[in-house]
């Protein structure tokens, strides 16, 4: 059979090193390529696929040679295999796919939705699902769970423990929002920020300050307009509108010039702010004790579950590395494909690996361990990501520079990831708004592409 791979493999353009950073984002599918074939990964013995579900469970830390000679008759590399399929969702219905969700109505239009004209079954749903997301919260605090991410039909949140992406507090992204869900947050009293916005005002006043010339032919062209009677533009500073234009009554002009009422700037006010709703920069950052506060806030948030399509009544999933109260254990889809590629006008062997489901950070960064042992250091990857989720990789700037490694280990050791995975996730996120599509190793060196 003939593997069709990406026509396009994107131009490698990270310089060789041992680790590739953190992607928080989460993949819908990864497709691993090696020249070593992977037998290994095929039928797994009953023992072999228990004994990974108890690793699991057990947060069993499983360490492997840098090369391992015979990777099919190694049990301890396909337990280990087993163990880095496992993620736990919440709800569970065998017969909805539940993630992704943004953008899922065509998927899940025709599906049996008993819950959708019954609100009793609504609320017993929504009663549950809040049990659940609150024993998620218990864990994070606890430092038991390193993060969970809360997909709903409009946007996603994802929760990071203390200690992860360089921040030294729990965090919350939420991503994309809308005017009404800031306000809403707002109304509730809790704090965040934009940062994707406040990075961009920061970058214009950077370059402001740079181009003083520019500035100071803007503010004559602004002069001359305002004699011709036109509106001024609304700035940040409009809140007292009397005070902004009382010096015009003190140069005897303020009846040549129209003055902009409280409604029209109010309107231009929130157009300003409406115009990053829905896309990246509408990134949406809630730290420490806020975090709570976000909590029942989604708890008790109306708008979090639709009221009319194909996921009217449905609660929002839950994604966690780690169990939790209501979580039902699940598997990532494994499976190998050997297949001939063309390469320089010939036919190769190639050997592929495809991994599907939603695969959160972790499962990502301990499936490419394997493969460092079990594919000799040399393997590929096309990676295909939830795009609205890619924004999570956007670094926070609240790095606390005395959060140290041993501090990390010494807070996380029973949150159940692998130390390095650990060590991965608790570094400042550096790829932005990207992620990372593309991965390579060769002689045990990563390169990416993102």
């Amino acid at each position: 059979k003939e593997l069709h791979l990406p026509v396009a493999v994107p131009e490698v353009s990270s310089s060789p090193r041992h680790e590739f950073p953190a992607d928080w984002s989460i993949k819908t599918r990864l497709l691993f390529m090696s020249s070593q074939p992977f037998t290994w990964a095929e039928h797994l013995k009953a023992q072999e696929e228990a004994q990974g579900f108890a690793q699991h469970c057990r947060a069993i830390e499983t360490n492997l040679p840098q090369s391992i000679q015979e990777p099919k008759l190694s049990t301890e590399l396909r337990c280990a295999f087993q163990q880095s399929l496992v993620y736990w969702l919440h709800p569970s219905l065998p017969w909805l796919q539940l993630f992704p969700r943004i953008g899922a109505d065509r998927k899940i239009a025709g599906k049996a939705c008993p819950w959708s004209q019954d609100e009793a079954l609504q609320q017993v749903l929504m009663s549950d699902w809040s049990v659940s997301i609150t024993s998620l919260y218990n864990l994070l605090k606890a430092k038991l769970c390193p993060y969970f991410y809360v997909c709903t039909y409009q946007f996603t949140v994802l929760f990071r423990a203390a200690g992860l992406a360089g921040s030294d507090v729990i965090t919350a992204e939420i991503s994309p929002t809308t005017r009404g869900l800031r306000e809403a947050m707002k109304n509730e009293g809790i704090e965040f920020s934009l940062p994707l916005v406040e990075e961009s005002r920061t970058r214009k006043q950077n370059n402001s300050e740079v181009n003083l010339e520019a500035e100071v032919s803007n503010s004559l062209e602004v002069g001359n307009s305002m004699e011709l009677g036109e509106e001024p533009a609304p700035s940040d500073d409009d809140d007292d509108d009397d005070e902004s234009f009382s010096w015009l009554e003190e140069m005897g002009v303020q009846d040549k010039v129209k003055k902009p009422d409280v409604l029209s700037i109010k309107l231009r006010k929130e157009k300003h702010e409406v115009q990053v709703d829905h896309k990246p920069e509408s990134l949406v950052l809630v730290r420490g004790t806020n975090t709570f506060t976000l909590l029942n806030f989604l708890i008790n948030c109306k708008s979090l579950v639709a009221v009319a399509g194909p996921q009217a009544g449905l609660p929002p999933t839950l994604l966690s590395p780690v169990a939790f109260r209501g979580g039902t254990m699940q598997m990532l889809k494994a499976r190998s494909i050997n297949a001939k590629a063309r390469v320089h006008l010939a036919y190769e062997d190639i050997f592929s690996l495809e991994i599907v489901g939603p695969v959160l950070p972790h499962s990502l960064h301990s499936l490419t361990m394997l493969l460092k042992s079990a594919q000799k250091g040399a393997f590929s990857a096309v990676l295909y990501t939830h795009e609205p989720t890619a924004v999570f990789n956007t670094n926070l700037n609240n790095a606390n520079p005395a959060l140290n490694k041993e501090t990390i280990h010494k807070d996380l050791p029973t949150c159940g990831l692998h130390p390095k995975t650990l060590d991965q996730l608790s570094q400042c996120p550096t790829l932005g708004k990207s992620s990372i599509r593309f991965l390579e190793m060769k002689d045990y060196a990563y390169t990416w592409k993102s």
